[in-house]
């Protein structure tokens, strides 16, 4: 498999890392602090088209590439997390709609989340439901031309701001998805703040009290929301997160990088020791393979190939794992320093706890990919 990036994608990578230097690293800090991605960054993202990456040109969108999609994730999650999780939850709105939606829910959203004009969240979790995804408790019940909903979703990225939910609910056929515009009568928007990782992703919690939505905004078949709406969203999802460690890991190795050079400690700096070098030698080499597995997933994805699913789930798992453990000994060789907030590796070991749970627990992917070793996995031929 040939893994060469091409002259446009070497070119769009240094575009986007000139973004993420300018735009976002020097401000990540503050935003965590604050607790909020400001709308004055949501707006340049937007300009740069970034909103609209995956989205079709025919509907105003960039449609970049999978390796160049999961390169923006990667520069944009060297600055912070937040701005990756922005471009995730909206990408699989839009995606959700893209591919299941009908012409007219294309032609309204489509543009305009492009834009940034709308913005996208995604609405799964709730307070006894996670990874049983299809034992949603929100309930969508029949009501003249529509449907009438009840439920509360919680950690809902980017739900304080959002202009449109895409909300997985239970019907009579089976779980659902419906879309929910913000000034629907009965919706609520609550943030949830002081939360370990993600800090700046104004998360929020939506509840559902007595809204009814109209027919024309079920996305897919009834019954379908979860096997086929929600999976196809989970699957960029977890492909942009493989791509945000990645950038998490190469943050906290160029940070580890710089500071084991400046820190002298016996004499000698720091990148001389014997058991540093060990720790960079592991921290270069994890975050080489999930950057690696990251690309043979993105090359799948854009041949369509039938292993892109498993390809997705392996990077995703190993490049969460890698962010958490990079991150961790990012933060030890920086020693107190790396648990004071004056320096970035603190910030990254914290979102990097999250990727591990979000879009799909390890846990859940290591039942995933088991299950696709038992149906047959090649050992020897790999996912190419």
């Amino acid at each position: 498999m040939n893994l060469r990036l091409t002259a446009e994608e070497l070119e769009l990578r240094a575009a986007f890392r000139g973004f993420s230097d300018k735009e976002i690293v020097p401000n990540a800090a503050a935003w965590d602090a604050e607790q909020r991605l400001p709308d004055e960054a949501i707006a340049k993202l937007g300009c740069e088209g970034y909103l609209g990456a995956t989205i079709p040109p025919a509907y105003g969108g960039r449609g970049l590439s999978m390796i160049a999609y999961g390169l923006l994730h990667q520069e944009l999650s060297r600055g912070t997390c937040a701005a990756s999780s922005l471009l995730t939850v909206h990408g699989m709105v839009a995606e959700a709609i893209r591919r299941w939606g009908t012409v007219e829910q294309k032609e309204i959203w489509l543009p305009r989340m492009s834009s940034g004009a709308a913005l996208g969240a995604f609405c799964l979790t709730e307070k006894r439901v996670g990874s049983d995804a299809k034992s949603v408790e929100t309930r969508a019940e029949p009501f003249g031309d529509g449907f009438v909903v009840n439920g509360v979703k919680r950690w809902i990225s980017f739900g304080e701001i959002a202009d449109v939910y895409l909300v997985l609910a239970r019907l009579e056929e089976g779980p659902s998805t419906l879309l929910v515009e913000r000034d629907t009568q009965g919706l609520t928007i609550s943030p949830m703040t002081e939360n370990l990782g993600l800090r700046a992703s104004r998360i929020a919690q939506v509840s559902l009290d007595g809204c009814w939505i109209p027919r024309a905004n079920l996305v897919g078949r009834a019954g379908f929301g979860f096997s086929h709406v929600v999976g196809s969203a989970l699957q960029l999802g977890r492909y942009s997160v493989a791509w945000s460690c990645v950038g998490i890991g190469q943050a906290c190795l160029e940070a580890a990088l710089r500071y084991s050079a400046e820190r002298e400690q016996f004499g000698a700096p720091l990148r001389d020791h014997p058991l540093i070098k060990q720790m960079l030698t592991n921290m270069i080499t994890e975050v080489e393979a999930a950057r690696l597995l990251a690309y043979q997933a993105g090359q799948l994805a854009d041949l369509n190939h039938p292993r892109k699913i498993l390809a997705t789930l392996v990077a995703k798992y190993f490049a969460s794992r890698m962010a958490n453990r990079v991150a961790s000994d990012a933060l030890q060789i920086h020693g107190a320093n790396g648990c004071s907030r004056d320096y970035p590796v603190e910030r990254h070991f914290r979102d990097a706890r999250v990727t591990e749970i979000i879009e799909g627990s390890t846990q859940i992917h290591q039942l995933l990919i088991a299950g696709y070793g038992s149906q047959g996995y090649e050992p020897h031929g790999g996912l190419c």
